[in-house]
């Protein structure tokens, strides 16, 4: 399986701490049969101010490690970009990577306030992709604002937005509200892919079966196998090339 959604990287986010618990974590991301992973820390304005240079460097020391380690895991890099007024300046200084991409437009994994939809988000999402930017809205089956109005996800749909659920809300590991949408979108077919969203081994483990094995109960073997196998790569092959 192909993880394009965890934190992994240790001591830049509220990911693992240490590169022991680094390492932990992508034995059990191998253990549970994930072979390709990008790393993705916050990018948060205020509170993890990460860049594409800092991360940069620690993936690097953290893909020496791993293979010291003789774990079979490939790693690269890219980020969770939180939204925001900065989005724009650092689209100009190049402060953020992308995760791969996608129909010829760069793939940047966008984060919404989990507390609902902040204002002016179709603009921006607008902006980003008249800029050659596509976003991919994270874990929007967690966001209590669509949860609530689940409709509101429509727009950001029809402008071509993609669409990136927590395996582990499709089995039900973010409680009721969470898996009743994440399994509603997937039914509606506008589901781009499964990730991890690891941060630790314990609440939120590098581990995609769950929710692959959720969607292949609704979906059928092929289509699930999309979410976790072929469209991660073409959105992020060049990464491992």
């Amino acid at each position: 399986m192909i993880d394009l959604h965890c934190h992994l990287l240790p001591g830049i986010d509220d990911g693992p701490v240490d590169m022991e618990t680094s390492l932990d974590m992508a034995r059990a991301a191998e253990a549970s049969g994930i072979t390709h992973m990008v790393c993705t820390p916050h990018i948060h304005p205020g509170r993890y101010d990460n860049s594409t240079a800092n991360i940069r460097t620690l993936c690097q020391q953290f893909g020496a490690a791993i293979a010291e380690a003789g774990i079979k895991v490939q790693v690269s890099y890219a980020a969770e970009v939180r939204f925001g007024s900065e989005l724009m300046s650092m689209m100009s200084d190049g402060s953020i990577p992308f995760v791969g991409r996608w129909k010829g437009r760069r793939v940047m994994l966008l984060e919404f306030p989990h507390s609902g939809i902040p204002y002016g988000a179709e603009q921006m999402t607008r902006w980003l992709l008249s800029q050659g930017v596509m976003p991919m809205i994270v874990h929007p089956e967690r966001n209590k604002g669509f949860m609530q109005q689940p409709a509101r996800l429509r727009p950001f749909i029809q402008q071509g937005c993609l669409l990136q659920l927590t395996s582990g809300s499709v089995a039900g590991a973010f409680g009721e509200p969470a898996q009743i949408l994440a399994l509603d979108l997937i039914k509606q077919g506008v589901v781009t892919l499964l990730a991890s969203d690891a941060h630790n081994l314990t609440h939120r483990p590098p581990d995609m079966r769950p929710g692959y094995e959720g969607a292949r109960q609704v979906l059928g073997e092929r289509t699930a196998r999309r979410l976790v196998f072929d469209t991660p790569w073409l959105i992020a092959n060049q990464h491992f090339a």
